[in-house]
């Protein structure tokens, strides 16, 4: 998701999520959990097979065994649906950031980014193909979410490029290279298939190999433009 413009806006703020709507039709909690799983892995195989403005309640109802009358007890529309998928598979925090992954000790930043590009392209697989894919359907205020929540990714990975490479604090490179990171958490779920037969640690090694050769690359420039002392 590309995050372009000026510098502070959205304020983007860390675990974003889409606004979902407050259903409470039901009172049974553990009944509205289970109907709304079964929506959501039906609408998620729909979504993901027939895309979103394909798909029509009536398929969800029919995938998810939920009756039709009922259904709206659970959700309240079909982008109420691909919110709630959307928070699920992709706004999720279910693992840590590469931010985070550099804070920690004696661990090349090479395999930081490796580590966290394999989650990336497993357990955020269907939420990044369902989101590159819907885009075109989300409301404003969603898109405005999407974005802030790669802002604020952006924004706490580049000052840890930063410090790695030794760049000055007003050098936009650190946020062009965070951007390309984030960015490539897509390559493998949008891409993977045109490289079929090729090892998936083979591309992963080589990905994040280009990424810290890229931070190397920076950090000799940054030693170059420095005026000797």
């Amino acid at each position: 998701m590309a995050t372009g413009g000026k510098r502070g806006e959205d304020q983007p703020r860390d675990n974003q999520q889409l606004a979902e709507a407050s259903v409470d039709g039901v009172q049974d909690t553990a009944l509205v959990e289970k109907r709304r799983e079964q929506i959501l892995d039906a609408a998620l195989e729909l979504f993901l097979k027939k895309g979103f403005a394909s798909t029509t309640i009536r398929d969800i109802c029919a995938k998810s065994g939920v009756n039709q009358a009922s259904i709206y007890d659970y959700i309240a529309n079909k982008n109420d649906i691909l919110r709630r998928l959307l928070n699920r598979l992709w706004f999720s925090a279910d693992m840590p950031t590469l931010a985070e992954r550099l804070d920690r000790e004696n661990v090349p930043f090479q395999d930081s980014v490796a580590d966290f590009l394999r989650d990336a392209w497993s357990k955020k697989r269907d939420g990044t193909v369902l989101i590159y894919r819907c885009v075109p359907y989300l409301q404003d205020d969603d898109r405005r979410t999407m974005r802030a929540r790669d802002s604020a990714m952006i924004e706490a990975l580049a000052p840890r490029l930063r410090q790695r490479a030794n760049l000055p604090d007003d050098d936009p490179r650190a946020e062009v290279l965070a951007n390309l990171i984030i960015y490539l958490t897509a390559f493998a779920p949008m891409r993977d298939w045109l490289h079929e037969g090729i090892d998936d640690e083979l591309v992963l090694s080589t990905v994040a190999a280009g990424v810290a050769a890229m931070l190397d690359r920076l950090a000799e420039a940054g030693s170059a433009d420095k005026p000797a002392e």
